[in-house]
């Protein structure tokens, strides 16, 4: 299928040996997908004219929240018409990331339904990224989530942030501290501050297991936990010996 807007400037990202976001759009768009197909107008426009296309309209979101939802509306609708809004949705990720396939699956086909079908499996802050949806389906995504997923979403704006931790116990030796404990009792504790800004700026927790921070607590949060050894470091001299 042609794809309904010339893109030179993007075509570029298209070669060479690594993976593009810019082929994985394509795709979507040669399957008929219409907001994929004017997205990738308003990103060669963006590139041609060294200046982004999108703006910020206003507050957008669902009914008692006042964070999880990123308005975002293009300043050309009469060009790209599919993605006139082009809101993102944050979802709260379970502790450490576990999914299943079929939970996995169950995401794409909602996003598809409701929205672009492009995502980011995460973001800088952990949530799982919907990209790309109207404001008339937010409601819908929403009930969704909760009721059919019993997801919830993930903080956005002046509030309190998606809390996030590396994979802890589960799978991690050299783990201190049960981070998927620590990670699911801030989430419980502060769902108000999460869901209803209330700062004047954004606050993230964050928590490894141990110093070696895989999930870069100490440069990505105001709050950093860091699992430490609690007794005496112990060192087995003959086997360094015998090293």
């Amino acid at each position: 299928m042609a794809l309904k807007h010339a893109t030179p400037m993007l075509d570029e990202l298209d070669k060479g040996p690594w993976p593009s976001f810019v082929s994985d759009v394509k795709r979507m768009a040669a399957k008929g997908n219409r907001m994929c197909e004017d997205w990738l107008g308003l990103m060669e426009m963006s590139y041609k004219d060294k200046e982004g296309h999108w703006k910020h309209g206003g507050i957008v979101g669902v009914l008692g929240y006042g964070g999880g939802v990123i308005g975002r509306y293009c300043d050309r609708p009469d060009l790209f018409p599919s993605v006139a809004h082009f809101h993102t949705i944050r979802v709260n990720q379970p502790a450490s990331k576990y999914y299943d396939t079929a939970v996995l699956r169950k995401l794409c086909d909602l996003w598809e339904a409701h929205g672009s079908g492009l995502t980011n499996m995460h973001g800088s802050t952990g949530d799982i990224v919907l990209l790309g949806t109207t404001t008339d389906q937010l409601e819908p995504i929403f009930y969704e989530l909760t009721h059919d997923f019993q997801m919830d979403l993930g903080g956005s704006g002046s509030n309190m942030r998606t809390p996030e931790s590396c994979l802890g116990m589960s799978r991690c030796e050299w783990s201190c501290i049960n981070t998927q404990d620590i990670i699911y009792d801030i989430t419980q504790e502060f769902q108000d501050a999460l869901h209803r800004p209330m700062f004047p700026y954004k606050f993230k927790f964050k928590a490894s297991g141990c110093p070696m921070d895989c999930v870069s607590a100490i440069a990505r949060s105001d709050c950093s936990i860091i699992g430490t050894w609690r007794d005496q470091v112990r060192i087995d001299q003959a086997a360094v010996n015998a090293y």
